[in-house]
């Protein structure tokens, strides 16, 4: 984009705005954020990963959490059977966040200011499609190059597995990052987009339904995440990331640990960072340790409703 990029100590850009904010990074009306680092050059990069040519689906099924987390609507599919003839339609009844999701730039606003990214407010969002993840969409998507750091695996070679840790609420710190990027040999470019598999889908997984439910039930059911820190939030910023992945129902920690440094607030309202939660890393994790690669091609396409708050990633890694 030929933007020049502040350092994080000069944040917040909008100087009567929240704490860190980066709005008109982009411009007074942009509603792409950090996707905006997704440019040609960055997909004919990324293009370069594939060597092997395994694709990878990244999607957790809809229906998975029969209890989604946070009082959310479970998936219904209807089968419309168009009798006489041998024809069938499906009708789809779901939250778009109860399963894997992007959280769209809609979706979470800094609490206290009650703004969303680029000084958006509700009532912009009553009468406008504004801030939509239909603009992601019309954009070409989310594609470029992927990073998996696999935290589970790495946790499971230091002994810190016991006890179903992921279905704890469990911080993950930047020396742990940096642990596991080091294990794996892996840097980073600018435009990255970030995956940790962090085991809350391969712990939840192996709950039986009933147990699942009532974990999902609990008021702020505690799950795995990054921890809510300067230094977190210093390091995504400074290693330039356009969008930001996990496989646990809320990027940090939860519930979170220090709301001064709230990742949702931060990430989307504030600079533009799609998150990526439930996304099922499993397989990809899998692969990506057989074949010693943890960089790939990325392509994710969510749903184009005008002025949508979250979308099903339809996701897929090619290694």
């Amino acid at each position: 984009m030929g933007v020049s990029r502040p350092s994080f100590d000069s944040l917040a850009l909008k100087k009567d705005g929240p704490p860190g904010n980066a709005w008109g990074l982009f411009g007074q009306d942009d509603q792409l954020g950090m996707l905006n680092l997704l440019t040609p050059e960055t997909t004919i990069g990324a293009a370069k990963e594939i060597i092997h040519g395994v694709r990878v689906s990244t999607d957790w099924p809809l229906d998975r959490m029969k209890v989604p987390a946070f009082s959310r609507q479970s998936f219904e599919q209807k089968l419309h059977h168009k009798a006489p003839r041998a024809v069938n339609d499906d009708i789809l009844t779901f939250n778009t966040q109860s399963s894997s999701q992007w959280d769209g730039f809609r979706h979470f606003g800094y609490q206290k200011q009650q703004q969303f990214f680029n000084g958006r407010r509700q009532e912009d969002f009553q009468t406008s499609t504004q801030n939509g993840i239909h603009v992601w969409v019309e954009n070409g998507g989310i594609v470029g190059r992927g990073v998996l750091l696999d935290y589970q695996s790495w946790a499971e070679s230091q002994g810190m597995t016991t006890n179903n840790f992921a279905l704890t609420t469990h911080s993950i710190s930047l020396a742990d990052l940096h642990a596991v990027a080091a294990s794996q040999n892996v840097s980073f470019q600018p435009s990255d987009i970030l995956f940790v598999r962090s085991g809350y889908i391969k712990a939840f997984n192996s709950l039986s339904e009933a147990d699942a439910a009532k974990l999902v039930a609990t008021p702020n059911p505690p799950a795995i995440g990054l921890k809510s820190s300067e230094e977190i939030l210093r390091w995504v910023w400074d290693n330039q990331f356009a969008a930001v992945v996990g496989d646990q129902p809320s990027l940090e920690a939860w519930p979170c640990q220090d709301t001064t440094y709230f990742l949702h607030e931060w990430l989307l309202a504030g600079w533009g960072v799609p998150i990526g939660e439930l996304f099922d890393l499993e397989t990809l994790a899998v692969e990506c340790k057989k074949l010693k690669k943890w960089s790939f091609f990325f392509s994710s396409m969510p749903l184009k409703v005008p002025g949508g708050v979250a979308s099903p990633p339809n996701g897929v890694a090619i290694l």
